[in-house]
């Protein structure tokens, strides 16, 4: 099929994919109702105005909770001031401009060629995406962390370094999982950065402990420990490692450290590659990914981690392979085995999301070492790497004649080739929005209950 070439068409197709979107949203996914940020905003309410304990609150008629770290609340005191449906609206609000960095920091400045019509089919097309469908109904935070995390990204990419591991590490005291990527600054060689992110991380968590002692008392001996708190490990919604071998009836801790063990090996392996091609999109895109894999809940609205992911394909030269990977993560098909995921079928449907996410991890381009690239000319973007210190930074001119890179080349030089050319949840070992579940099915969608 061609793409319109006319201005009328294009405002023709636009309004069809407009109208699809709008109507598939409103009818096919399982609409959340903000369950989670109403988890949030009754927490710190009870907390703050009426006396209560925060890990005490319990959503009414529900056995729902909150179950971050204490860090989270803090952060989230700023609810106490306002009524749901407010709070709803500014949830909503930054939502939407962290979506607006991700996307500006994944596509770099190529996203300006397309006008209103590659705009408005790009967000029909991240409106189809199931854990963004799912982080906006829920009300979830995963999109602001993944902007604090990228942000870091970028500025290590083009060598901005002074304040790169901040973003990290206050998303480390939100939620745990995103503390991987201290892993990858010391993979990377990164110190300083991952000084301050050590360092960021450990005090506002510490900020957490004097504001809320008790609170922060119970959560690092008693919450962060029990994984029942936040749902059952087999539920269809649970698309990591631990997910997976919880749905074949494998109850063994062991099993999954191996698992996890192995995942995490293949990460530090792939993501010191990418860091010595100076590919910082696909060294972040890879922690991401590990992260979803390793984390013993990680339900579908974590998977945005893998939004970067798609972007790596995209600049690498693997348009195709990085739209049908999407669209299964549009379908939500994993809900077809939503009372049952036993059987070869169970085990590959079911699980299917996982599957992206490992094959992902194992063959995402990483690019090629610096000693191996060719000599080409390359344009100056957010993924341009960082000068290295034993190398001056040489000066990018874009009207050097010279061939494009394509590619591998590409993704290792962080030049333009096309969308998703710039710079590269939650899945989790720290709880979400919700707590055990009283009902043998949980986080159904007659019960709103996080995804």
């Amino acid at each position: 099929m061609r793409a319109p070439t006319t201005d009328r068409g294009r405002l023709l197709l636009v309004l069809t994919a407009v109208t699809a979107v709008t109507v598939f949203t409103a009818t096919v996914p399982l609409l959340r109702d903000w369950f989670d940020l109403r988890v949030y905003h009754g927490a710190v309410d009870t907390w703050v105005h009426h006396g209560g304990r925060l890990y005490d609150y319990r959503v009414p008629g529900t056995t729902y909770g909150f179950t971050y770290p204490p860090f989270a609340a803090v952060a989230m005191l700023p609810m106490a001031l306002l009524d749901l449906r407010t709070a709803i609206a500014v949830g909503l609000l930054l939502n939407l401009v962290a979506l607006a960095v991700v996307v500006r920091l994944l596509t770099g400045r190529d996203w300006r060629r397309y006008g209103w019509y590659g705009r408005v089919l790009g967000a029909c097309a991240l409106a189809l995406f199931e854990p963004l469908r799912d982080t906006f109904s829920f009300g979830q935070v995963n999109l602001l962390l993944l902007a604090l995390v990228l942000v870091d990204g970028w500025l290590l990419a083009t060598g901005r370094e002074r304040w790169a591991g901040a973003g990290i590490g206050l998303a480390a005291a939100v939620k745990l999982t995103p503390a991987l990527f201290i892993g990858l600054l010391l993979i990377a060689g990164r110190r300083r950065a991952a000084a301050v992110a050590t360092v960021v991380a450990v005090a506002a968590t510490g900020f957490a402990a004097v504001v809320a002692p008790d609170a922060s008392r119970f959560y690092w001996t008693d919450a962060m420990w029990d994984t029942t708190r936040v749902g059952r490990l087999d539920y269809v919604s649970n698309q990591s490692l631990q997910g997976v071998l919880a749905r074949l009836g494998e109850p063994d801790r062991a099993v999954w450290a191996v698992a996890a063990l192995l995942a995490l090996g293949v990460w530090a392996v792939r993501a010191r590659r990418a860091v010595a091609a100076g590919n910082w999109a696909a060294a972040f895109a890879l922690t991401g990914l590990a992260a979803c894999l390793v984390s013993p809940i990680t339900w579908v609205h974590h998977l945005v981690w893998l939004l970067p992911s798609f972007a790596v394909l995209v600049r690498a030269g693997h348009p195709r392979i990085a739209g049908a990977l999407y669209a299964v993560l549009c379908t939500s098909v994993v809900w077809l085995w939503f009372d049952d995921a036993s059987g070869i079928h169970g085990f590959l449907g079911g699980n299917i999301y996982t599957w992206i996410t490992l094959g992902l991890l194992l063959r995402l381009p990483v690019g090629q070492r610096r000693a191996e690239r060719p000599t080409r000319a390359r344009s100056a973007t957010v993924m341009d790497p960082a000068p290295s210190p034993a190398a001056p930074r040489m000066a990018h001119v874009s009207s050097q004649p010279g061939p494009p890179p394509s590619g591998e080349t590409a993704a290792a030089t962080g030049s333009a080739s096309g969308p998703g050319c710039g710079f590269a949840r939650s899945a989790s070992s720290e709880p979400t929005g919700s707590t055990r579940p009283a009902a043998p099915n949980p986080q159904s969608s007659s019960a709103r209950a996080s995804s």
